[in-house]
């Protein structure tokens, strides 16, 4: 595949950082950055522009703060501007990228996503007999910067963009020379970029054809057990030697009919129920949600818009709650509570 190169600029035009402005406010139009910057905007798009001329981009503005998801996470949210450079860099860069992707790749890619990985591993549960599913040790804190560069090197040859990269890794490590921040736009692109790398080994080298990866998270299949526990001498020497990477101990080679674990699912060859820690999490936020809306927190809009992502992920499972409080906990037509007065 050839080298891409004269990019750097078609991230500085005008019309790019206008739609990445477009992207980066989605959805966020009232909060106080994006109004901020919305007051002088010509000056704010043209400073970004200048800034990337001189090659000078102001960058590093991390805000940190954690979530549970369900285990605890450092999230590292960059200043508005930089989203907003972070957007036209992958208007620009994405298709190069993607174009390198494999087709059983599913985590941040049009037309992807977790239910078509979800599908794609129901699938294979039922063409093979054996799985292997296996996931990377501090994934984002452990990719390293040299060879992500060496990486990307290979797909593009513009070096004004491979400085650009270059000083965004440098303002971010967990430890010298390794990890991006979890939140940021670029993290997940080059994240799944990174483990792209595997992909095409394992799917050309090793010729395995029953392979599912959403992030760090894969599957490989077989009929074989003895196969898989080959594959799995050959993933964990390929990660350590070429990504500097390390598996998770829980390791899991199973019979496809006992269930896969994968993305807060069990799946088997004819059915998908939710798991019991999705099932858990799923009632709580529930009632956390109808409980925002009934003391007057939210409005209906806000419940709404929690509460249809929350089901949306759930809709596919069998059996998924029989314990909520309400009758109208359905996936179709939810109507919340009436708020309570006063």
């Amino acid at each position: 595949m050839r080298r891409k190169g004269n990019l750097y600029h078609q991230i500085a035009t005008h019309e790019n950082l206008r739609l990445a402005f477009a992207k980066a406010a989605k959805g966020k139009r009232d909060r106080a950055e994006v109004i901020l910057f919305c007051q002088d905007f010509d000056a704010n798009i043209q400073n970004l522009r200048e800034q990337l001329l001189d090659h000078k981009p102001d960058i590093g503005h991390y805000r940190f703060f954690q979530v549970h998801d369900p285990k605890l996470r450092q999230i590292c949210a960059a200043s508005f501007p930089e989203r907003v450079l972070h957007h036209a860099m992958m208007n620009i860069c994405e298709p190069i990228l993607e174009s390198y992707a494999i087709y059983d790749s599913y985590a941040c890619r049009k037309n992807k996503g977790t239910l078509k990985a979800i599908a794609k591993a129901e699938e294979y549960a039922r063409k093979y007999g054996w799985y292997l599913k296996l996931d990377i040790r501090k994934y984002f804190d452990s990719i390293d910067h040299d060879i992500l560069m060496s990486l990307l090197s290979r797909r593009f040859k513009d070096k004004e963009l491979l400085d650009l990269f270059q000083n965004i890794f440098d303002i971010y490590h967990t430890e010298h020379g390794k990890g991006v921040p979890i939140g940021n736009l670029i993290s997940q692109h080059l994240a799944n970029f990174y483990l792209g790398y595997s992909d095409h080994w394992i799917k050309e080298e090793r010729g395995i054809s029953g392979y599912v990866r959403y992030m760090d998270d894969f599957i490989v299949f077989a009929d074989d057990k003895a196969r898989l526990k080959t594959e799995l001498e050959q993933i964990e020497h390929f990660l350590e030697q070429k990504l500097a990477l390390q598996l998770k101990d829980n390791i899991q080679l199973n019979l496809c009919c006992q269930g896969i674990p994968f993305l807060g699912f069990r799946i088997y060859p004819k059915r998908i129920r939710l798991s019991p820690k999705s099932r858990q999490r799923f009632i709580k936020k529930f009632r956390e949600y109808e409980k925002n809306y009934a003391q007057g927190r939210w409005s209906e809009k806000e419940l709404v818009q929690h509460i249809e992502p929350l089901i949306g992920f759930v809709r596919i499972g069998k059996g998924v709650i029989h314990d909520c409080r309400s009758p109208r906990n359905k996936f179709q037509g939810y109507k919340p509570k009436p708020a309570e007065a006063g």
